[in-house]
């Protein structure tokens, strides 16, 4: 008798299967076995027709599911129940400790029927984690699959239910999710504070003292304190009245404070904490932090040197827990590398701040701390290294001594005004000096940190510097226009009258809120208690996906125009879904289900119940045309005719001129596609006036004089010449181009559209089943063979010179068998 030890990855069967020997059998499930299918057709024939079927959940009879083994996975399962009746396999269900884990457990053990199956968990792939697991085996945990299985089903239901309404309402193809549309909410509300911001100027000022040498800053103006929100010099004129006041004014040391000061590290990572900072610091996308954390769990990494086990704890936790073994071995690691003053007599504890995690789970840490950066590198490439150094990193500074800092803080009176100035030493690094440890980040250099104020007694006159503001030495010509312009408004402050010797005026103005990065999006839906550690990843690649938002090169996420439009659409008529509290009050009682406190259906019954009564009494009520709204912009200078932004079905665009659809078939008004970075809700009458101005004619080309169009499309701006259309680079502005810039690119499209017109091989001998001539071309992706209505791609192996007429027939024979992709039809 073997044990059939199952798992989610292969990668990770293959570890385990080293630590447990020939008794045992680990396999992979591939992840999920048994789900809710995607469409009808996917259910057995008996069950197509049922008046549920196409949500495969029978809400009349308390949400009962209809689950089944989707594609591949009925291989997978098949070859687990070959194993058990051959081998007489005891049944071990070894997948990962959350939601999800248990879930596909449970589906494992009804599928193979051993409703018993042996259950063990472990938050690493070790050897002593997997041995310990063994001896400690549990029972697959109802709670926590009912938990997993009131989360899908409420998904389905929402996803399903809204959708087709969007459909009907918007346009076809869109969808709406229970979590993912809230998250588009965050980006769009974010969105809109920008749109509405007003930038307010306000002033600083800066001191410059030679003899002692340092500077300070405006700290109070008659007695108040300045913090540039309640109160701050907010003009021109109040700064040059500032000054004035400061005018021959003496600059003296009015007082001096010094205090130790410590501080402490921060608590080891969880999933949150390690996207945020991965992203931060290392620029990876949360969905790039996930990928390598997983391999890095499963010891699943490039170079594959021997590997013992995996190299980190479980990344998918929202718990700071540490344990005995870990704790022990960081105060051994940190004392033999940075030595005794740097460990801690006691370990230092971190309290959760997570609402519902799961304290049983362990933050994400190394499996081996004697296994510092430096050794890892020989098993990891250089992203993977990355990444486990900083977890080795953050997991050696919690615990750590704390950093001992000496802040002096000088207050310098200057007539009815004070000045500021703050220094700070670093006495004794702490935890510091792992943090900046091989690293070139200036923010993890420890003398960054420190700023010195020179030796300055209380009563102390100061003389004010003769300094003008200067560019960085270091920068130098390097200097970028930004850093240039922004030296030069440095400058022009400096000449605000009075002009006072060591004394720098400088204008700011207020900034609107930033917009959400992958890392702070991640941070924000967690401090809504929105999502888990498992969700946030596939959330937010979700959302980008489905082109509701976009990453930018800023690295920003910014919300689409359709991604604005279905978010408002939602939140006007299902703004209780949409909902921050409703969201965060469904995570609070699937926690309440995994805890056996809540009935999973009774759940289902408290938060489905009135959304399907609204989502009932909506479909009614809301017209289409309330959703596919104008923008009347104002009236063209030329003809007095309005120009409007109106939604179509290929994305916004503008028209000169109202009229209605049967006019607009008769007498098409002018009308020009919206550019992709431009908005439904943000343009301008301006901009919306220059858009007009595309198709315009700049000229001609060739022996035949051909008109050369610049025009806007579907798939961004180009040149019509005849027949050819020519795609103009991002560089070039379509709206000021002129023909001398294009002519070259005109004439290399020709030529390769020229070439592709040509058949590079014609075949004597038809096609024998469409009696058509077989020729081979090239075209945008490659060569291919055609007969006039079937293309089949040639295979790289072969030469398309070299491609015979019998093997012709053959890829033109086998393209016209392969499965035709179906299309939906539309919904009016």
């Amino acid at each position: 008798m073997k044990n059939l030890v199952i798992v989610e990855s292969p990668a990770k069967a293959k570890l385990i299967q080293k630590f447990l020997g020939s008794n045992y059998i680990v396999r992979a499930s591939m992840g999920h076995v048994r789900d809710l299918p995607d469409k009808k057709a996917d259910l057995p024939p008996s069950k197509q027709e049922l008046p549920y079927a196409s949500l495969a959940v029978n809400i009349d009879n308390d949400f009962e599911p209809i689950y089944v083994v989707k594609g591949t996975k009925r291989k997978v399962v098949n070859e687990l129940k070959k194993i058990m009746k051959d081998e007489n396999a005891e049944v071990w269900i070894a997948t990962d400790e959350d939601r999800e884990g248990e879930a596909i457990g449970y589906h494992l053990a009804q599928l193979l029927k051993v409703p018993k199956a042996k259950r063990i968990v472990f938050h690493e792939i070790t050897k002593p984690a997997i041995t310990a697991a063994m001896e400690n085996p549990r029972q697959l945990d109802e709670r926590l699959f009912d938990a997993q299985q009131a989360r899908r089903i409420l998904d389905r239901l929402v996803g399903y239910k809204l959708s087709p309404l969007i459909w009907t309402k918007i346009r076809y193809g869109l969808s709406a999710g229970r979590v993912q549309s809230v998250a588009v909410r965050v980006i769009v509300e974010r969105e809109r504070e920008i749109e509405a911001f007003t930038p307010e100027e306000f002033w600083k000022l800066k001191s410059f003292y030679a003899d002692p040498e340092f500077d300070a800053e405006l700290h109070s103006i008659h007695g108040e304190k300045l913090d540039h929100k309640k109160k701050r010099i907010a003009s021109t004129e109040e700064m040059s009245q500032v000054l004035s006041e400061l005018e021959g004014q003496p600059h003296i040391i009015s007082s001096i404070q010094q205090k130790d000061a410590s501080s402490k590290p921060p608590a080891p990572y969880t999933t949150s904490t390690l996207q945020q900072d991965a992203s931060s610091k290392l620029g990876f996308s949360v969905k790039q932090t996930m990928t390598l954390a997983q391999r890095l769990y499963e010891g699943n990494v490039k170079k594959k040197r021997n590997l013992e086990g995996g190299l980190i704890t479980y990344m998918r936790t929202d718990s700071t827990f540490l344990s005995q073994q870990a704790l022990q071995q960081a105060q051994q690691v940190i004392t033999e590398q940075f030595g005794k003053e740097y460990a801690l007599e006691k370990p230092r504890m971190f309290k959760t701040k997570s609402k519902g995690a799961q304290e049983a789970h362990e933050a994400i840490r190394p499996t081996n701390l004697k296994m510092t950066p430096d050794q890892a590198a020989q098993y990891l490439d250089d992203t993977e290294l990355k990444l486990y150094t900083l977890i080795w990193k953050r997991m050696m500074a919690c615990q750590m001594a704390a950093a001992q800092l000496k802040k002096t803080t000088a207050i310098i009176s200057a007539g009815p005004h004070e000045f500021k100035s703050e220094g700070q030493i670093i006495v004794f690094p702490g935890y510091m000096k792992v943090l900046q440890q091989g690293s070139s980040r200036k923010s993890d250099q420890l003398s960054n940190k420190e700023r010195f104020l020179p030796d300055l007694q209380e009563g102390q006159q100061l003389n004010l510097a003769k300094v003008l503001p200067q560019m960085p030495e270091e920068l130098g010509e390097q200097a970028t226009d930004a850093q240039k312009r922004d030296y030069q408004e440095q400058l022009n402050a400096y000449k605000v009258e009075p002009k006072l010797d060591g004394l720098l005026p400088q204008q700011n103005f207020t900034k609107p809120p930033a917009r959400y990065t992958e890392a702070s999006l991640v941070k924000k839906l967690e401090s809504l208690g929105i999502g888990r550690p498992s969700t946030y990843a596939p959330t937010i690649s979700t959302i980008q996906t489905r082109k509701y938002v976009e990453k930018r090169e800023d690295k920003k996420l910014h919300p689409t125009d359709i991604g604005m439009l279905v978010n408002d659409f939602l939140v006007k008529h299902f703004s209780n879904i949409l909902s921050y509290d409703f969201t965060a009050n469904v995570e609070d009682h699937l926690d309440e289900i995994a805890e056996g406190k809540v009935k999973w259906t009774d759940m289902l019954h408290q938060f489905y119940d009135p959304f399907a009564k609204k989502l009932e009494s909506k479909k009614g009520d809301i017209k289409r045309e309330d959703v596919m709204k104008e923008r009347i912009l104002g009236n063209d200078p030329k003809t007095g005719k309005k120009v409007l932004v109106l939604r179509g079905r290929y994305g916004p665009f503008i028209q000169l001129g109202e009229t209605t659809p049967e006019e607009a078939k008769e007498n098409p008004p002018q009308r020009a596609s919206l550019p992709k970075d431009e908005r439904f809700d943000t343009v301008t009458l301006e901009e919306a006036l220059k858009y007009l101005t595309l198709p315009r004619e700049i000229g001609t080309y060739g022996k035949d004089q051909q008109k050369v169009i610049v025009n806007n499309g579907p798939y961004g701006p180009y040149l019509k010449v005849g027949e050819a259309n020519v795609s103009i680079p991002e560089h070039l502005d379509p709206y000021t181009l002129e023909l001398p810039a294009v002519e070259q690119l005109i004439k290399e499209t020709i030529a390769m559209k020229k070439k592709a017109a040509t058949p590079i091989k014609t075949f004597d001998k038809p096609d024998p089943e469409t009696k058509e001539t077989i020729n081979v071309r090239v075209g945008p992706y490659g060569f291919y063979v055609t007969d006039g209505s079937t293309n089949a791609s040639i295979p790289k192996k072969i030469q398309p010179e070299d491609l015979s007429f019998e093997q012709a027939v053959d890829l033109l024979a086998k393209k016209r068998k392969a499965p035709k992709r179906v299309w939906r039809k539309r919904t009016k």
